[in-house]
């Protein structure tokens, strides 16, 4: 099965690849960083990695937490015949010199309040009007 992945970074962990698309960012001075074809396989995962990046900033900052860098990385298939989705995982890389324990905690809260994989998780409908 086919898997669908983008990586999207900021501060020390933006990509240097030649073919990354750059963005402002609200949480940066030098904006973020997308790795992702154009298909909506991979819009469907950046929607996730980028609310998990955007969180990470908000909730670190609530915390206190200073962050130089973040990546995260949004992976999934689809079922071939009726292209449902398999599921999405993300991986998140962070450079910061908070604690081990810290860092622990920063990613469980924010794995809890994304709004994105949040509202994903649940389902929705959608509908052509």
């Amino acid at each position: 099965m086919e898997q669908f992945t983008v990586v999207v970074g900021a501060g020390t962990l933006r990509s240097g690849d030649d073919g990354a698309i750059r963005f402002p960012h609200r949480w940066t001075a030098e904006g973020v960083t997308v790795e992702a074809a154009f298909t909506g396989a991979h819009l469907l995962h950046l929607s996730a990695a980028g609310c998990v990046l955007n969180d990470l900033y908000r909730e670190a900052s609530d915390d206190d937490i200073q962050l130089d860098g973040v990546r995260v990385t949004a992976s999934g298939g689809f079922d071939e015949q009726t292209w449902a989705s398999t599921g999405i995982t993300y991986h998140v890389e962070l450079d910061s010199a908070a604690s081990a324990d810290e860092l622990t905690r920063l990613l469980q809260h924010v794995d809890q309040v994304a709004e994105i994989p949040r509202a994903i998780r649940a389902g929705t409908t959608v509908d052509r009007t």
